[in-house]
């Protein structure tokens, strides 16, 4: 035992020395990929500034010639009418309601995938399914809009008096769109539940059913929750699928059937180049870029919240 000591020493030795070669370099190492890091971070936060400025210093440009009266008391959009009005409700109107629409397609379809490929499938059959699922995110927008304008659409009309552009068409392939947001994401919070909370649950003489609905989906809330914001975030933001499906006549309606207008879909009609840059109906675009704004970040800061505020802690 005494013999090997020296033999340690110099091991330990050895180890310092190497360290005091290699630590250096490693440092300069570090600092180098801590300022990339950096800059790339310092890049994302000056371009949300900057989008956040322009969009605000153009709409309070707007709201000195517009009235705040005008903008959220009136019932009436028709910026481009030679009788201007300009209350945003209506296309505030058209946004929630095909969002409503999509969620109630996106929610069931996306939170019983998740627990399908989370509980039931076998490992081989979730590692088929999951990315044929998720390939629904990659088809574009524009492809969602034409199918429901010349499939769903015309099929509907067999069943509904619907009119040929329409709120419930959009609203449908959104949701089918935004099935995989909601059902990736709710599945990593469902595989997330440690399993011997499932076992334990099984142990009390639970079924399967009963313990993914009393366990397994209270201990994924969170994500869940968390899920479903984000997909109405997306359905929020969505453009094309409404501007080719759900028409472009904003009004206060709660009616599925009847053509809408959102705000993204009025944004799309201004950008096109008719209106010159700098006019009043130009700078509507801002105002209602500002209003989307807003509303997406109430529903992030939700989102933030709700994942705190159920966040579950495993150790």
């Amino acid at each position: 035992m005494q013999s090997s000591e020296p033999q340690d020493n110099l091991y330990s030795f050895t180890e310092q020395l190497v360290d005091l070669e290699t630590k250096p370099g490693e440092d300069i190492k570090d600092k180098l990929v801590s300022v990339v890091l950096f800059a790339c971070t310092l890049v994302s936060l000056i371009t949300t500034f900057g989008i956040v400025g322009i969009i605000f210093q153009v709409t309070f440009e707007f709201f000195q010639e517009v009235s705040f009266a005008d903008f959220f008391l009136d019932t009436k959009w028709t910026p481009l009418f030679a009788q201007r009005h300009f209350g945003v409700w209506p296309l505030v109107n058209g946004t929630l309601l095909t969002t409503a629409i999509a969620m109630a397609v996106a929610i069931p379809l996306g939170l019983s995938s998740a627990i399908y490929l989370g509980e039931y499938a076998k490992p081989r059959v979730a590692a088929f399914l999951r990315p044929a699922v998720e390939l629904l995110a990659g088809v574009p927008t524009v492809v969602y809009g034409y199918f429901a304008l010349l499939f769903v659409t015309p099929f509907l009309r067999n069943i509904f008096p619907l009119e040929v552009f329409n709120a419930l068409s959009a609203g449908l392939m959104m949701g089918i769109m935004i099935t995989p947001t909601v059902g990736s994401i709710s599945l990593d919070s469902i595989r997330a539940v440690p399993s011997a909370l499932r076992e334990g649950s099984y142990a009390l003489g639970m079924t399967k059913l009963e313990t993914i609905f009393k366990v397994v989906l209270p201990a994924a809330l969170s994500g869940i929750i968390a899920s479903i914001i984000l997909g109405i975030s997306r359905a929020v933001g969505e453009t094309m699928t409404v501007v080719i499906a759900a028409g472009l006549q904003p009004r206060i309606t709660l009616n599925p059937f009847e053509a809408i207008a959102t705000m993204t879909a009025y944004m799309a009609q201004i950008s096109g180049g008719d209106s010159p840059r700098g006019s009043l109906n130009f700078k509507t675009l801002y105002a209602v870029g500002a209003v989307l704004f807003v509303l997406t970040l109430i529903l992030n800061l939700v989102s933030y919240w709700i994942a705190r505020r159920f966040k579950e802690k495993y150790d």
